[in-house]
């Protein structure tokens, strides 16, 4: 897939996995409530298998993303989280607002997302509850890193 960038200021969006620092984004994600404990092999396989977006400010990882898709019904925001230290500058709009803009992501049936406590910016890009959620159904194994990491 083409690489695509973007600029905001001082700062760069860009779909290059090469480029990501996955030590950080493991760093970020294992502490978060959605990801808890999630070994840094997993993490690694979720870059490599996904659409991914990396803000960085002077090359340092600031912001990421990741989209999972078939490129032509589906897809699924997931790991989206800004640092700390870049939060307040309107990252996470440029950031949701340029994977909706992306050219493969066009024409989508559904885009589905999960969150806590991120309805508000995600309602500005059109996101709703699900219409119909006795329609969905899914399998949650919470604990599945924390057994992974014990084996």
């Amino acid at each position: 897939m083409e690489i695509r960038e973007w600029r905001k200021d001082d700062y760069v969006l860009s779909t290059d996995t090469s480029k990501i620092d996955i030590k950080t984004v493991h760093g970020f994600l294992s502490r978060s409530y959605w990801a808890e404990e999630i070994p840094m092999e997993i993490v690694r396989r979720g870059i490599e298998n996904s659409l991914c977006f990396a803000i960085y400010h002077r090359e340092m990882l600031a912001g990421f993303a990741r989209v999972i898709s078939d490129f032509a019904t589906f897809a699924y925001l997931a790991d989206v989280f800004i640092l700390p230290t870049h939060r307040g500058k309107g990252l996470s709009k440029w950031l949701i607002q340029s994977i909706l803009d992306h050219p493969q992501l066009q024409g989508l049936r559904r885009f589905t997302l999960a969150t806590r406590d991120a309805h508000r910016l995600y309602a500005q890009f059109g996101f709703k509850p699900f219409a119909r959620p006795d329609r969905w159904m899914e399998r949650h194994d919470p604990d599945v890193y924390r057994r992974r990491n014990n084996e």
